[in-house]
């Protein structure tokens, strides 16, 4: 068996739909015998996990499954193995550089938090 990274895409809709367009783009480790194998269950997920609900404002929100944009063999589970890389660009580099800053802030911030409350 193999390991696959499979990205999983949704839209999700509020309502009638008449707002800017939302997606979900999941990360998803599948295990599978060959390339077809992992295609067809990342869709199945895909599928499986289309939702409805209705939100604090009384409107429809659907997720609905797109399909899957990318499926990648993944070589070997080791540490530090790299899953997924994307290029960006972006208009302000300093601020985008920032925004990483204030994430990794906040990780570190609420790791430590968890390890301070009491069982």
């Amino acid at each position: 068996m193999n390991w696959f990274l499979a990205k999983i895409v949704y839209r999700i809709i509020c309502g009638e739909g008449d707002h800017t367009a939302q997606f979900d783009e999941q990360l998803r480790l599948i295990v599978a015998s060959n390339d077809e194998e992992a295609f067809k269950k990342a869709s199945a997920i895909g599928k499986q996990e289309e939702d409805c609900f209705y939100n604090q404002s009384e409107k429809l929100v659907q997720w609905k499954f797109i399909n899957v944009a990318e499926l990648h063999k993944i070589a070997g589970l080791i540490d530090g193995a790299e899953l997924y890389s994307r290029i960006e660009e972006k208009e302000n580099g300093d601020l985008y550089a920032e925004l990483v800053h204030k994430r990794a802030a906040n990780l570190q911030l609420n790791s430590s938090r968890h390890f301070l409350q009491p069982l």
